[in-house]
Order: C-alpha cells, then structure tokens, then sequence
C-alpha cells in the first residue's frame, strides 16, 4: 500500500475512533442535543480534541515525524510577512459577514422567525467583536479539528487524488465524523422530514462548504491557525440577526439551509481561486 495512502487510513481510524467514542458514550447515557450546557459543551470539544490527537499519533506510528513549518509540516508556524496577515484578519471576521448575510437571506424567506428588534451599537459592532475576541480566545476545540483536518488529512488527500477531488471527499468525510451529533439533533434539531439522514447530508454540503474556506486560508498562511481561528468563530454564532430571531419558531431545515448560500457563494470563489493558483498540484501540497 502507498505510503501516504497507509498513513491517511491510520489516521481516520484513530480520529474517528476516538470521537465517535466519546460522543457514543453521549448518546448512549441518554442525552440529546438540548442546548448549551456545560456538560455537552464538555463531551463534544473532548470529541473535536480527538482529530489532532490522531494526527500526533499517526506520525509517531508511521514514523513521520514532527515537523513545525515546511514541506509535510505539521503547519504550526505563524508567518506574517508579505501581507500573509490579511488572511488571519480575514479568518478572523469572514464568519461574522456570510452568517449575517446568511440570516438576512433567511429574514426574507421566512419572515415570521424575526421580530421587532431596533439595531444598535451593541448589535452591531460590539457583539461580533466579542464574538471573534471569544472564537480566537477559546479556539483549543476547534483547533482540535484543524490541527487534524486541514493540517493532517487535507495535505494526503491532496497529494492522493489532487485538490478538486480532496476538496469534495475532505468534506464528505468530515460531515459523516459529525454524524452521530446530527442524529442527536447538533445543528438541525430532530424534527424534520428525513431525519436523521438529510440532516448528514446537509452536514456533508455544509462542511464541504465551509472546508473549502479553510482549506483556502491554510494554503495562503501555510498554516493552521487561520483556520482554527475561522472555525471557533464560526461556531460562535456570529451573525448580528441573531438577536432578532424569535426563540419560539421553528425553522423548517429546508428553508434554514438558505442561510448557507453566502458562504457557499465565498466556497466557490475560493475553490476557483485554489484551482487557478500554482501553490495547489499534488507535489507541492503538504
């Protein structure tokens, strides 16, 4: 078996295996997806540890070894120079902007989820700063899944079958990891036509979606923490129409997926981007 290929398989076994673990041993003491206590919040950021501890693991077993900047690096290192700062910043903010725009998408399609609420200082400018000031802070969870994802399957899958199809299957895989929280009711809830198996499907589009932006700011940064950062703000719910939403309507997924489209669009340029760009062939993606 090719190298690569070994090293790729060792590595999902181990991520997997110890996720899907943990977040059994969730299901199976009978919780659901109920809200944000500090129990679950505990359970499921130990189960997004589980994909760099896979990655640590899978280069001491196959003896890669542990490289922190360069070629088949374990992209850890933080270089600034030559505007690679931008896409930090970019990272950083980018989740606030197509989850808002994501959300006025959905106000216009379903406007009884909203109500009557006046924009403020608050709303508008102090919340997301807290929220990116809190994801960049408190991204240990989501730095659990770059650090495996982007900074350890990607570059494989790459180097394997090229970026256009490591793009699509990096997020199939990554949306079936979640898989046992979406039949829980993580992100969709239960209620829903199709349950749980649309809701996996949608939760393989969405990371898709969202591994593509990524991906993208992985490759600009030749590193991980861009992404980390990306993604801990992301899962902080950063869109300012949040605080219009009424708590007592339920969203249909179907119409809720409309929310997506701003950063499906941002997905598309991206992978273009990567696709035209010279720094994405398979020999010199690591």
């Amino acid at each position: 078996m090719n190298l690569t290929k070994k090293r790729l398989f060792i590595y999902l076994g181990l991520s997997f295996g110890m996720a899907w673990l943990i977040f059994f041993i969730f299901i199976f003491t009978g919780h659901t997806w109920t809200g944000s206590t500090l129990e679950i919040i505990s359970l499921v950021s130990l189960g997004m540890l589980a994909p760099a501890i896979a990655h640590v693991i899978t280069r001491k077993i196959t003896n890669e070894g542990y490289r922190l900047t360069g070629e088949k690096s374990m992209m850890l290192g933080i270089d600034l120079k030559e505007k690679k700062w931008v896409f930090f910043l970019l990272a950083m903010f980018l989740p606030v902007v197509y989850s808002s725009l994501g959300d006025g998408i959905l106000w216009l399609v379903f406007p009884e989820a909203f109500g009557e609420t006046e924009f403020s200082l608050f709303v508008v400018i102090i919340y997301p700063l807290i929220v990116v000031v809190q994801g960049v802070v408190l991204s240990f969870a989501a730095f659990g899944e770059e650090f495996g994802w982007r900074g350890y399957m990607m570059p494989k899958l790459i180097e394997l079958m090229g970026m256009p199809k490591a793009i699509i299957i990096g997020g199939i895989i990554w949306g079936l990891w979640h898989a046992p929280l979406t039949c829980v009711g993580h992100n969709f809830g239960m209620d829903y036509p199709g349950f749980p198996y649309v809701g996996i499907i949608v939760m393989c589009l969405f990371c898709t979606a969202l591994g593509t932006v990524l991906m993208y700011v992985t490759i600009k940064t030749n590193s991980i923490w861009p992404a980390a950062f990306m993604h801990a703000v992301n899962n902080s719910m950063p869109s300012v129409l949040l605080f219009f939403m009424k708590q007592d309507v339920e969203i249909p997924l179907w119409i809720h997926s409309f929310s997506n489209i701003p950063l499906i669009i941002i997905a598309i340029l991206c992978f273009w981007l990567m696709i035209k760009g010279k720094s994405i062939t398979k020999d010199n993606t690591h």
